[in-house]
């Protein structure tokens, strides 16, 4: 049966937020961030200056692997072919004893990944040091 009142009325749920609890919910955060506030000690952040960053080669040479998978040494503005086995000789040749040379690899977009991990194996098996991949974005 339906609750019923003394005026014949049904009784009706009250659709309003009690805002009572709400408030001393916020209150004791308010405390607790006040009191606790205080307390926290600043951190210092070790930021990285400029001095520490590595140090620009002073020579570049770009591996290019073309569509048919055919290596080109650009070194200077002089282009030298080589072949996968040659490859690392005719660096260590290019490098000679700067020690401060970084080797870039670039490939065309449908040469397969395969091909570019393997000239970077034989470039590292051979002792040089720094190889990077070149890229490029898509126009």
């Amino acid at each position: 049966m339906p609750a019923v009142s003394s005026r014949g009325r049904g009784r009706r749920t009250i659709a309003e937020i009690n805002m009572v609890p709400f408030i001393d919910v916020m209150l004791v955060l308010l405390i607790i961030f006040m009191v606790t506030a205080p307390m926290i000690t600043p951190s210092v952040v070790d930021l990285p200056s400029v001095g520490k960053a590595a140090k620009q080669p002073d020579k570049v040479i770009q591996i290019v692997i073309q569509k048919d998978e055919r290596l080109e040494l650009v070194s200077e503005g002089k282009t030298d072919s080589a072949t996968l086995p040659s490859v690392a000789a005719s660096v260590k040749r290019l490098v000679g004893d700067e020690q401060n040379t970084a080797v870039v690899i670039s490939a065309d977009r449908t040469v397969k990944y395969e091909t570019v991990v393997q000239v970077m194996d034989t470039l590292q098996r051979a002792g040089i040091a720094r190889v990077g991949l070149s890229v490029q974005l898509a126009p």
